[in-house]
This record gives C-alpha cells, sequence and structure tokens, in this order.
C-alpha cells in the first residue's frame, strides 16, 4: 500500500499549510462522516496505516472517509482556515486510501467573517480534477484574493487522507492600535520564513505559530555542525514596526539547543527572497549574542535591543547549530 509522493513544487515548500490545526483551521462541516472524522483530514502529521485497527463502523482510516453513497449527490466538507490567506495551491491526499478513495474532487473558497451558511458565496478555485489511489495530488491555484474558508467537494464518495492548502497568512492591520505592541512575526499575522541555511529536523515554519512547542518535532533544528561557522535563518515579518520585544524558546531542546543566539534586521523594499538571503550577512545588528539554555523562554528587551528604527525583515543566527521552538518579534507598527 504504498504512496505516491511526487517532488513537492514551489508553492508546498515555501509557503504554509493554512488548514493546518497549528495554525487554528478547523473541520467545521461535512456532509458525511460515517467512516473516519472530517477532522483526521487536517492533522499535521503525515498519514498514517494500521492494518489491524477496526472501530465500530468498520475499518479505522486515518483522513475523512463518507459512506457510501446510494442516491446519487456527492459530498462535501468545509474548512475555516487558521488565517485569511491567499491560497498558492493544495495537495489533496489518498494515501492508503485505494478501493475507497473519490475518483474526482474539487474545491471552492469564501470570505467570510463568520462560518458559512446556505446565503454564503462561494467561487471555485480548483475545477475538478482527477484523483488516484494513495496518492498525493498538487495543484496550484491562481488567485489572489485572501480566503477565510474552503470547501471541499468529493465525487460522489470516499475518502481523503489529508488536505493541505498551502499559502500566505495575510493580516489585517486596519483599526489596530499603533501604540500596542504587536506579534508581528506570527503566522497568523502574516509573518513567513523567507529562507534558512539547514532545517534537517522538524516542522521549520511552526517556528512562527501559536503556543510552546508541542514536542522536539515542533520547531527549527538544524543538523550538528562539523565544520567552522553558524546556522541561521530568515523571518519577513507580518508587518513593519518598531521591536520592543524578543522571544527566543527552547522548549523541549535539552542537548540539541544552541549556546548562543543573536538578530540582525533591516527594513527590505524591491528585493527577491533570494537577494535577501545575500543581503541579510551586511545588516545591522538588532540584538547582539545572547547565552542560551535549554527548555526555557529567553525575553529581550531594552538595552539588549539595538536597533530603534522599523524594520520589516528579521535574521536569526544560532551558534553553532541546534534547536528553537518558537520566535516571536513583538514590536509597534510603523
Amino acid at each position: 500500500m504504498a504512496t505516491t509522493t511526487p517532488e513537492l513544487p514551489s508553492f508546498a515548500r515555501n509557503a504554509i499549510n493554512l488548514a493546518s490545526p497549528r495554525l487554528g483551521a478547523k473541520a467545521l462541516y461535512a456532509t458525511d462522516e460515517f467512516f473516519a472524522d472530517k477532522a483526521r483530514m487536517l492533522a499535521d502529521a503525515p498519514a498514517s496505516f494500521d492494518p489491524d485497527k477496526y472501530d465500530d463502523n468498520g475499518k479505522y482510516m486515518d483522513g475523512w472517509e463518507s459512506i457510501r453513497r446510494r442516491h446519487g449527490g456527492h459530498d462535501f466538507c468545509i474548512v475555516k482556515l487558521g488565517a485569511p490567506g491567499v491560497i498558492r495551491g493544495v495537495d489533496i491526499d489518498t494515501s492508503f486510501f485505494t478501493g475507497n478513495y473519490p475518483p474526482a474532487a474539487s474545491l471552492e473558497a469564501c470570505s467570510s467573517a463568520r462560518d458559512p451558511d446556505d446565503n454564503t458565496a462561494w467561487t471555485e478555485i480548483l475545477p475538478a480534477v482527477s484523483l488516484g489511489p494513495s496518492a498525493h495530488h498538487f495543484h496550484a491555484i491562481a488567485s489572489d484574493t485572501p480566503w477565510t474558508h474552503v470547501r471541499l467537494h468529493i465525487y460522489p464518495d470516499g475518502g481523503v487522507a489529508r488536505l493541505r492548502v498551502y499559502g500566505e497568512p495575510v493580516p489585517s492591520w486596519e483599526g489596530k492600535d499603533k501604540s500596542a505592541v504587536q506579534e508581528l512575526s506570527l503566522a497568523n499575522n502574516g509573518g513567513r520564513i523567507i529562507a534558512y541555511n539547514n532545517a534537517h529536523y522538524g516542522s521549520v515554519w511552526t517556528l512562527l505559530t501559536l503556543g510552546r512547542g508541542i514536542n522536539m518535532g515542533d520547531g527549527w533544528e538544524t543538523r550538528r555542525r562539523r565544520e567552522p561557522g553558524n546556522d541561521w535563518i530568515i523571518v519577513k515579518l507580518g508587518g513593519t514596526g518598531v521591536i520592543e520585544k524578543v522571544e527566543v524558546d527552547t522548549c523541549h531542546y535539552k542537548g540539541n539547543y544552541p549556546d548562543r543566539c543573536s538578530l540582525q534586521a533591516a527594513l527590505v523594499t524591491n528585493a527577491t527572497d533570494q537577494s535577501i538571503v545575500t543581503e541579510a550577512m551586511f545588516w545591522p545588528a538588532l540584538m547582539g549574542e545572547q547565552k542560551l539554555e535549554a527548555n526555557r523562554i529567553h525575553s529581550f528587551s531594552g538595552s539588549s535591543l539595538l536597533l530603534k528604527e522599523p524594520v520589516n525583515h528579521v535574521k536569526l543566527n544560532i551558534f553553532p547549530d541546534g534547536g528553537v521552538s518558537r520566535l516571536r518579534i513583538f514590536g509597534k507598527l510603523a
């Protein structure tokens, strides 16, 4: 029951999963979920399969699976995204669904401040596409509209192991108090990772998510460095601001936390993600090297922060290598 995994397209490598529960996404409604709960379809971990596991309704499947339809029609599931965002692409994953996968699927989206109802206007962003057994199905999305919800249609019924909706959160700063301190790096607020030199372990994008890490795999961790130098990661903030406080959390990293860290920052305009990597080598220091400890939130503010002008990009340097669970950049909007 092998799963076919093609090479990840660029939208899946460079964007985050807006349908991730870690971001706050929820499966709100499904026409049917007799065989498998709709919430499983959004799980962050890859789908798994246990040939000996059954429940009261039959074979336990790691995903969303509807009953066999006998009277026409088709099934669908409505998902609230973790943050309003521009969708760059999707992965409709049928891993381990072999004789029970849907032959086709389509995707609609809407923008709504509340849960969709019968009066909600939906826009088709992915016309019906064919699905195969136990495979990832990647499709790019051509839409620059920020969406809040998606509706996955499957034809006519069956099971989907995972739905990944790759994109970029779009924050709404309108009406926000500019004298208040905001978490500018938070993924829900539009913070995103531009580049890093290594991310051998963990789930790098969770560095910018809510809460503390759930385990050592929930964060950014590099391999053991066997040569001179240090590791780094670059974050584009969700808004331009003056930095007031920084938190570097090494939660769960005990024998593999970095010995020290430092920060650089800049206000970047008219640059590509690739050119920023080169520019960042010459950015001014936001914070000099600071000692880190295991499994701890390190908070830096006041005289520790050297830049007092607005910035929109931050580079975290760790010495020489190791793992960081969360990076939080707090500041006032410029």
